[in-house]
């Protein structure tokens, strides 16, 4: 079993950057892909990044190509969300999850097996 939590959201301007970090504790971490979604108020949990159990592998979402990378150390048990160019869309509870699969490209909520408990971020133009 594995606990995520979430850190690094708050209020940024437009065309600002967050880094975003979940930190894990529990078994096994690199033995799980892991990913971050987001919530906006009245949407369905979106997908926004994922990345493989060795880090090797990562996938990000359309609306957020080119302006965030994800990435994991394995030895601090930890993932990581950079986020640039930060528009009033990203604005949502932005969540850590972690999926106890194989392969990559995991997109899909349902995919995943443990979640944090969500961090705010907001962009106010």
């Amino acid at each position: 079993q594995v606990q995520l939590v979430e850190s690094g959201g708050g209020l940024v301007q437009v065309g600002g950057s967050l880094r975003l970090s979940c930190a894990a504790s529990g078994r096994a971490f690199n033995s799980y892909a892991m990913g971050w979604f987001r919530q906006a108020p009245g949407k369905e949990r979106e997908f926004v990044a994922t990345i493989s159990w060795s880090g090797g592998t990562t996938d990000h979402a359309d609306s957020m190509r080119g302006r965030c990378t994800i990435s994991r150390d394995n030895a601090k048990k930890k993932v990581t969300l950079q986020m640039n160019s930060l528009k009033p869309e990203d604005t949502a509870v932005y969540y850590c999850a972690a999926a106890a699969r194989t392969g990559s490209g995991h997109v899909q909520p349902e995919e995943y097996d443990y979640w944090g408990q969500g961090t705010q971020v907001t962009v106010s133009s």
